[in-house]
Parts: C-alpha cells; structure tokens; sequence
C-alpha cells in the first residue's frame, strides 16, 4: 500500500469519526484533496484510490494536471483567489470555485462559462476572522453578494467557503465554523438555498464537520507536506 493510500485511508477514517460525533452521515460529507503543489503522479496515485475530487489554487499547475489525467473521471476545484485574467480558463476546466469574493469575479465566470456545460458550482469565501493578509468578503456585506451572485445565469450559488485564523484546541476551532454556518442560516431565510459549507483543512477538519462542513479541504494529510507556505 502507498503512502497516499494509507493517508486517504486514515482521512476517511477520520472523517467517519468526526461525522459520528456529529451524529451526522459520513456521506454528507465531501473529501476534496488538495493536490496544489503535488505532482499528476499524486493525483492518480490518489484516484486509484478512490478519490475524484481535487483542488487546485494555481490555475498554470492545474491546467497541466487536467491535461495530464484526462483519462480519470476527476472533478476539479478552484479553491485559490481568483483573479480577473484567470477566469475563461476557470469557468471553462472546473466544476466548481471556492473562492468568490467579489461580484465582478462572478459575473466574468457566468460570462465565460461555456454554454455546452452545466452552471458552475460556486461557493463565496467569507473573511469569518477579520483577517487583513485573508481573502473573502466581510459578513455585513455577505447578504447583497450572495443574493447577486445567486441571480447569475451559467452560475449556481453553492455555498460558503473559510478559511479561519488557526487555533488551537477543538473549542477555539469550532467558534468561526459556527459564525460561517450561522450566516448560511441567515441567508436562507432571504429566499436562497444554500447547501454547501466548504470549511475545515487538515488540522481543524473534525471541528468544522462538527458545525456541519459538507466539504473539507485536506491537503496535507492526504499527500504529505509541500514544499512551499499556504498549506490547506
């Protein structure tokens, strides 16, 4: 057995756990291993394994990987900050993006989807720790984006995506997890319906699935560490 393998295995395991303690189904949660920085070889490695969906914050390195691995029914997501002349080549190889903090991003995506394929599954990243250094929207203004977004044609509004401050100790991580499923409650009750919450990495995924993660983004537990800063 790989490493990869073994790792995905101990992942799931984990995932199984954290679901149970939640008294939630192991199957409403998603693994996406984040394969930035790891090689084409990786990502079969982990296919082989079981695992289809991968996510990619690069958009030159991602690219070559879907290039590479055409073969294998993967599902792509783009979970990095998406920048302006990054967006035909985003609404046209991924299935889903993360990462939407701005309006102006979400309308060059629905403009740029091509029609032969379904809407793109979209989720908004909210700054849920007011960091300065993090992407994402601030809450008070999460609403008006949302119900923007929502409207877009080639678009389908998923969810919400954080990525909070870290903390130590499964209370202190559980505290941001809340505020960010709170304010899909919120936004529910104005007319949308949202089902996804993309929240929880490697070192905090089991307190975010305790607050209701349906995704998790898990890295380097999964592929072993980078050799590079910004870990997921």
């Amino acid at each position: 057995m790989t490493a990869i393998t073994s790792n995905l295995q101990v992942v799931n395991h984990a995932i199984t756990q954290a679901a149970y303690m939640a008294q939630r189904r192991k199957e409403s949660i998603e693994l996406l291993a984040v394969s930035k920085g790891f090689s084409a070889v990786a990502v079969r490695e982990a296919c082989q394994a079981g695992q289809r969906a991968f996510g990619e914050s690069y958009i030159q390195e991602a690219l070559d990987k879907i290039e590479l691995l055409r073969d294998l029914p993967l599902q792509w997501h783009f979970i990095g900050p998406v920048q302006s002349n990054k967006t035909r080549a985003i609404a046209t190889h991924f299935a889903w993006v993360h990462s939407i903090d701005r309006l102006k991003i979400a309308e060059r995506l629905s403009a740029q989807r091509p029609a032969s394929l379904p809407p793109l599954n979209v989720c908004i990243q909210v700054n849920v720790s007011g960091e300065d250094s993090k992407s994402g929207i601030a809450p008070g203004g999460l609403v008006e984006l949302a119900q923007a977004v929502a409207s877009l044609p080639q678009l389908e509004l998923r969810g919400l995506m954080a990525i909070p401050a870290p903390a130590e100790g499964m209370e202190a991580q559980r505290i941001p997890f809340l505020k960010l499923h709170e304010l899909m409650q919120q936004i529910n009750t104005q007319g949308l319906a949202l089902d996804t919450l993309s929240m929880g990495m490697s070192h905090d995924f089991s307190a975010a699935i305790l607050e209701g993660a349906t995704i998790v983004r898990i890295g380097t537990a999964i592929f072993g560490e980078r050799n590079y800063g910004g870990n997921q």
